[in-house]
């Protein structure tokens, strides 16, 4: 894998498409109500977004991409990401979060009470390359890591096939270890409702960035909507993540994603999953309510009580038989532990359920 998906330029899948230059993103806010969409579509559109990684254009690295990557033998580095870098648009270091994300697309007919399907159609790797980050004190072992200085950064190289990431085994060495790409969206959400932007970091029943590395290709991730409009945005692209993303980032790297946009109206949302208090991803084996605290243990108490309200609502079972079920069938996960509210997730299996599936 070796072009580089410059704006504008290579296959654009959607019928909409929503580049990154920077009248088109937010840096480190998440859109609100009184932001106004960029863009306005009917619910079954697809819209391919370009999303810009925020490693290598952030102030403890420069804020210089080209200088940064310079150092390392790329391919090129995207006119969009240098852009962004170098100009005016609103960001804080330290105060806001890191993320680029989309401005609001808005859906219509989506209102407060319906849910908001974003199903992963496409990912396509914008640059053959990404960065795995460790940053001041941050992650699951702040005080140990970063060794030096305040800000640790890896190279990661994506192999010819575009399949593998690599990491050299040791800085400067040849060695390197390969490990399976699965490329996602980091942030995916709705606009809160009132005029004050959240930060980037912490997800939240709006979604955003809740690191659930399942929502790959043909995932859905369904929102409660908050405002007229739903006001629908994506970003913090990745290209691979284990479950806690312990390190702080996983390797963050820009993508070309397409995303479906449907409305679940509010009964046919209670009908399918009860109600909704937040983020909830189906794919084709499971179906991953979430859970989410500042406490990893109220985090996973969250995400239990949320499942056994799928359960009852989704299949009619008893609630006391659906704690059981999840203790012997069900996966829980730890999405991230590094992004303030910590998430966890639960992977139920449809199967296990056989003709009760709507």
């Amino acid at each position: 894998m070796s072009d580089v998906l410059q704006p504008g330029s290579g296959p654009i899948r959607g019928s909409a498409y929503l580049p990154s230059t920077p009248d088109h993103v937010l840096w480190g806010r998440l859109p609100c109500a009184t932001d106004d969409a960029v863009l306005t579509v009917e619910p079954g559109t697809e819209v391919t977004f370009d999303t810009v990684s925020h490693e290598g254009i952030l102030e403890d690295q420069g804020r210089d991409p080209k200088a940064f990557f310079g150092r390392y033998d790329v391919a090129g580095v995207l006119d969009d990401a240098i852009e962004i870098a170098a100009g005016e648009l609103p960001h804080t270091f330290g105060v806001d979060g890191p993320h680029v994300v989309s401005r609001p697309v808005r859906v219509e007919g989506a209102r407060p009470g319906d849910l908001l399907a974003m199903t992963v159609v496409e990912t396509l790797q914008r640059v053959p390359y990404g960065v795995i980050s460790n940053r001041h004190g941050k992650g699951a072992l702040p005080g140990e890591y970063p060794r030096e200085g305040d800000v640790f950064s890896a190279f990661a190289s994506v192999n010819q096939q575009g399949t593998h990431g690599q990491l050299p085994l040791r800085q400067g060495g040849e060695r390197v270890v390969e490990f399976p790409l699965a490329p996602f969206l980091g942030i995916m959400g709705v606009a809160v409702a009132g005029d004050a932007r959240p930060h980037s970091v912490p997800p939240g029943p709006h979604g955003g960035n809740i690191d659930v590395n399942l929502l790959t290709v043909g995932s859905t991730l369904y929102l409660p909507v908050q405002v007229e409009g739903a006001l629908a945005y994506v970003g913090d692209p990745h290209f691979a993540q284990g479950d806690g993303e312990v390190s702080l980032t996983a390797m963050e790297a820009s993508l070309r994603a397409t995303v479906r946009l449907d409305v679940v109206p509010r009964e046919d949302g209670v009908r399918l999953f009860g109600e909704l208090a937040g983020p909830l991803v189906e794919t084709a084996e499971h179906l991953v309510p979430t859970g989410m605290d500042e406490d990893l243990d109220v985090a996973v108490q969250n995400c239990v009580r949320a499942a056994i309200a799928l359960l009852q609502s989704r299949y009619g079972m008893d609630p006391a038989l659906a704690y059981a079920y999840l203790s012997a069938a069900t996966d829980f996960d730890i999405s991230q532990v590094v992004d303030v509210v910590k998430g966890v997730h639960a992977r139920i299996r449809k199967a296990d359920f056989g003709t009760l599936n709507p």
